[in-house]
């Protein structure tokens, strides 16, 4: 686990647009081979690949070396965070063990659900699939995360740069080589967490959540993702 302080991981600029309704983002105008436009790979080898006449976004953890950051990392920084973005470069390495994609197209997520599937491939050490959420300037998110080989689904948290967990489920089967669905649902301060349409996790934060999202893997994992789905409420 690493543990090392990250001040200003993601110093976004918080943009005043607020989601609306629905919104879903799936991989088919995209470029099989290339890293995607709808994501900014920031950590890790985040490309699309091609399954079966189908594209998919995949996190090759198979070329991990103790993390990378991407090709091109600057230019991403500078679309995604303004004129802040040396921080983020001066900064991103401190989270190499940890892959992370954000969302290029959403703003501001509060409450709602977001969900996606998965597919873990490959992956000796981990075959993590998470999504990230309430992303702040100041470093602090959250990710719900499973993995499919510890059968587990975990709520952890980041503050200054130290990942902890907030709540922790066991048994809750995900077997690689097949698809699965994660969803998050926040209410306020209430946080559900799904595995296939099942709820297995609650939790109630000490605040409302506000901020980016994207999705996040660990070191080695070799992972397939498809139908990212916001759906916002409240907003």
């Amino acid at each position: 686990m690493l543990k090392r302080t990250l001040p200003l991981l993601f110093t976004l600029l918080m943009s005043s647009a607020v989601l609306a309704g629905t919104v879903d983002q799936t991989f088919d105008g995209e470029t099989v081979g290339a890293e995607p436009k709808s994501f900014a790979a920031a950590v890790g080898n985040w490309i699309i690949v091609d399954e079966g006449g189908n594209k998919r976004l995949s996190v090759n953890g198979s070329r991990w070396a103790k993390g990378q950051t991407s090709a091109g990392l600057a230019d991403k920084a500078r679309a995604l965070y303004g004129e802040r973005y040396a921080e983020f470069l001066d900064n991103v390495k401190a989270y190499a063990y940890f892959p992370i994609a954000v969302a290029n197209d959403f703003g501001t997520f509060s409450e709602g659900s977001i969900s996606v599937r998965f597919k873990g491939m490959t992956g000796r050490i981990d075959q993590a699939a998470g999504i990230i959420f309430d992303v702040k300037p100041n470093g602090d998110y959250l990710i719900l995360r499973a993995n499919c080989l510890e059968d587990n689904l975990v709520l952890f948290k980041y503050e200054r740069g130290s990942r902890s967990s907030v709540k922790w489920i066991r048994n809750t089967p995900t077997p690689s080589g097949q698809w699965h669905d994660l969803k998050l649902v926040v209410t306020g301060k209430k946080i559900e967490g799904w595995l296939n349409d099942k709820l297995f996790l609650t939790h109630e934060l000490s605040r409302p959540v506000s901020g980016r999202i994207g999705l996040w893997s660990k070191a080695d994992s070799v992972v397939y993702f498809d139908d990212y789905r916001v759906e916002t409420t409240g907003q």
